[in-house]
């Protein structure tokens, strides 16, 4: 027995250049754009990342991070060339 599943019509103003970029990206597809766009939404609604991004999300939100940060290029090039 098959879900019914509810949609419903709702409407949206977009930047025209967004709009041309969708409507760009469903044509390369072979897509329409409500398909598209539902499909692009649902990503970003239900895709839950796994347990190795949450842990480096986590620890990136925290800096708790034990990657040495440098203030300029040059000080990163003198740490390098300085580790003999």
């Amino acid at each position: 027995m098959e879900a019914t599943i509810v949609r419903k019509t709702k409407s949206f103003r977009l930047r025209s250049d967004l709009l041309e970029g969708l409507q760009r990206n469903a044509r390369r597809t072979n897509r329409s754009l409500n398909n598209y766009v539902e499909s692009v939404l649902l990503d970003v609604v239900y895709h839950e990342p796994n347990a190795v991004t949450k842990a480096a999300i986590e620890e990136a939100m925290s800096n708790r991070n034990p990657n040495k940060v440098y203030s300029s290029t040059e000080e990163m090039f003198n740490d390098i060339l300085n580790e003999e």
